[in-house]
């Protein structure tokens, strides 16, 4: 769908109300609904019609996964949006006051100016797997905690009942992973994706999964692109004489988290990176440093294979 040519929404999502604003004929529209489904569908039948207008909305963690699915269902173009980005959009602007209904208008100008990338595939089945992954993130956390725990622990009653609860950890977790193993085969192209993504050395199924469902855009932009929306593209920090450290900044925490883990086996087993991480070592780089250029190396690689829908080849990954 091209949004270059229609009026772009912008929607301020809170847990409890979605605060809706655009511009129509030069004309501020204001419309604030409950978050909820009945608030959605109150907002559906109210916009205009889909072939007129596209929406924009943050990141919220979560809250704003139903609006998107019923909006994306109802045939609009949606944008989620970092943000950050939108923060500094506003005070680009000179935009220093921050209340919802001003938040949805600057969403609205974003999306008119910086025309955002619009979601695409099925919305609720990639919700479905998103919520999975982070479902098993969770548990993954809770476990580790508990794992910690029993190590300090000394009363034998105490040891006993955390390790009841490992125990229904590991089950809980098992069972996750096996609806996320189900999910991701009733989908061809993810299967597919999955397929390119595990022929990699170092990638296992976590990892796979993550990108899967956190990382649509996989294969769909450069390298210069796909790396900072993941956070692991370094940015200067230079003005006049000064130079500072490059560092990265921002992104998808949850993705950059997998392929943290991606790259450490890398380093061990996968001859490109193992390669790449040697020659880093070799002057002097730091340990921190190398193991972050190591993500972001294994990143465009994977998005590489995607793009072109080809497996691991480690002559042509070189």
């Amino acid at each position: 769908m091209d949004c270059s040519a229609v009026t772009w929404i912008g929607i301020d999502v809170a847990k409890l109300s979605l605060d809706v604003a655009w511009e129509l004929d030069a004309q501020p529209r204001r419309l604030q609904v409950e978050n909820s489904r009945q608030g959605v569908a109150q907002l559906v039948a109210q916009a205009p019609p889909p072939s007129q207008v596209c929406f924009v909305v943050e990141a919220t963690g979560g809250y704003e996964r139903q609006l998107v699915v019923a909006l994306l269902e109802a045939g609009y173009g949606v944008a989620v949006v970092n943000p950050r980005q939108v923060r500094d959009f506003a005070k680009a602007l000179g935009i220093l006051a921050k209340t919802d209904r001003i938040d949805a208008m600057v969403l609205a100008l974003f999306g008119q100016r910086v025309q955002p990338r619009l979601l695409e595939e099925n919305p609720a089945q990639r919700a479905e797997l998103a919520q999975l992954v982070a479902r098993r993130r969770q548990l993954i956390d809770l476990r580790t905690m508990e794992s910690n725990r029993l190590g300090q622990a000394t009363a034998r009653a105490a040891c006993k009942s955390i390790r009841q609860l490992l125990q229904a950890l590991d089950r809980q977790i098992a069972k996750i992973e096996a609806e996320i193993a189900a999910l991701l085969q009733s989908n061809d192209d993810w299967t597919t994706k999955i397929r390119l993504l595990r022929s990699t050395p170092g990638v296992a199924e976590v990892t796979s999964a993550t990108l899967v469902a956190e990382l649509p855009e996989l294969g769909k932009l450069n390298r210069q692109a796909i790396s900072a929306l993941v956070g692991v593209a370094p940015f200067n920090d230079d003005s006049g004489r000064h130079r500072g450290k490059r560092r990265i900044s921002g992104g998808r925490a949850a993705v950059r988290q997998a392929l943290y883990m991606a790259a450490l086996s890398a380093r061990r087993y996968n001859p490109v990176i193992r390669a790449f991480a040697e020659r880093l070592a070799a002057q002097s780089k730091p340990a921190k440093l190398i193991l972050t250029a190591c993500m972001r190396k294994l990143l465009v690689i994977l998005n590489t294979m995607v793009r072109n829908n080809a497996p691991w080849q480690s002559q042509a990954a070189t």
